[in-house]
C-alpha cells in the first residue's frame, strides 16, 4: 500500500527529518537516511534494509523503473509532496528520493573477521564528515581489508559521509571501537605490524615502507594529529615526506597516500606478473 503525504507534521516524517539532523537519534533507533537516486540503488545492491522509501510524483515518472525497484524491497512506501521533499532533504537540488534504512549489522571487529591476512586502516577522531566519506570510499578503492574507528570519529552514517563514501560504507568492513589504543594492543598481540602516521622527520617515510599483509596504519584528528596514548599503542611511526612548504596535509588526503603506499608493492608485482605470461 502507498501511502501520501502532503504535511510535516506526520510523524514518519518528523522520524526521517530527526534521523537526517541528529547523530544521536540514529544510534538510539539504529536506523539511517539515504538520499539520492544512486545511493538508494547502492543500499538495495548491498542489501541493506530499507524500512521506508520516500518519493515525490516527479521522481516517481523520471525513475519508475528503479523507484518499483526499491518499492518491492521496501516495508512502507509513501509518496510526498515537493515541499515534504525539500524539507527532508540535506542536499540543495534533491532527486526527490530518499530511504530511511537499518544500521547495518557489522559487529564482528574487522582484525578478527577471519583467519586470512588483511591491511587495516585505523581511524582517531575524525570529525569532518566529509573527510571521513572520501577515506572510506579510497579505502573501498585501494582493497583495505577493513577500518577501524575510534568512538570519538564523526557518525559513519552522517548524510554527508554517505554521498562522500559513495556508498563504501555499505560495502567496506567496518568496527567502531570504544579504546582504540587497547585495540591496537591486541591487533599487536595477534600479529599485527601497527604504524601510527606523524608528521614527524624521525618517524620513517612511508614511501620507502614494505607493508605486510597482517599490518595496520593510524591516522589522527584533522587538527590534533594522533594522540599520546595512540602513539605509544604503535609499534612504530610513519610519515609523508613533504618536500614543499606545507606543513601538513587534510586528512583525506594523506589517508590517502598512505593507503596506496600500504598495497602499492601488491599492484607493482601483480603488474609485473601479468608482463611476464
Amino acid at each position: 500500500m502507498i501511502q501520501t503525504i502532503t504535511s510535516r507534521d506526520n510523524s514518519l516524517i518528523k522520524h526521517a527529518k530527526k534521523l537526517m539532523n541528529s547523530p544521536r537519534y540514529r544510534r538510539e533507533q539504529r536506523q539511517f537516511v539515504v538520499e539520492g537516486m544512486r545511493l538508494c540503488l547502492d543500499a538495495v545492491a548491498s542489501q541493506v534494509t530499507i524500512q521506508s522509501l520516500f518519493y515525490t510524483e516527479q521522481a516517481e515518472k523520471r525513475y519508475q523503473s528503479a523507484v518499483e525497484q526499491i518499492g518491492l524491497i521496501a516495508a512502507k512506501r509513501v509518496k510526498v509532496s515537493p515541499s515534504v521533499m525539500t524539507y527532508l532533504t540535506d542536499t540543495q537540488t534533491p532527486q526527490g528520493v530518499f530511504c530511511v534504512c537499518i544500521a547495518l549489522d557489522k559487529n564482528e571487529c574487522v582484525y578478527k573477521m577471519d583467519n586470512n591476512p588483511r591491511r587495516i586502516l585505523a581511524l582517531e577522531d575524525i570529525q569532518d564528515p566529509s573527510n571521513l566519506g572520501t577515506i572510506l570510499r579510497t579505502a573501498e578503492a585501494m582493497g583495505i581489508g577493513g577500518v577501524l574507528m575510534s568512538r570519538g570519529c564523526c557518525d559513519i552514517y552522517s548524510p554527508k559521509v554517505l554521498r562522500g563514501s559513495m556508498g563504501a560504507v555499505f560495502r567496506i568492513p567496518f568496527t567502531i571501537t570504544e579504546d582504540l589504543p587497547s585495540s591496537l594492543d591486541e591487533m599487536k598481540k595477534m600479529g599485527y605490524w601497527v604504524y601510527g602516521a606523524v608528521p614527524s622527520r624521525q618517524a620513517e617515510p612511508v614511501t620507502g615502507m614494505r607493508f605486510p599483509e597482517r599490518s595496520a596504519v593510524v591516522v589522527g584528528n584533522e587538527g590534533n594529529g594522533l594522540t599520546d596514548t595512540c602513539i605509544n599503542a604503535c609499534g612504530g611511526l610513519v610519515t609523508i615526506p613533504m618536500p614543499g612548504r606545507a606543513e601538513s596535509l587534510n586528512a583525506a588526503t594523506a589517508a590517502g597516500i598512505l593507503l596506496w603506499e600500504m598495497v602499492r608493492e601488491d599492484h607493482t608485482q601483480r603488474s609485473g606478473a601479468d608482463g611476464n605470461e
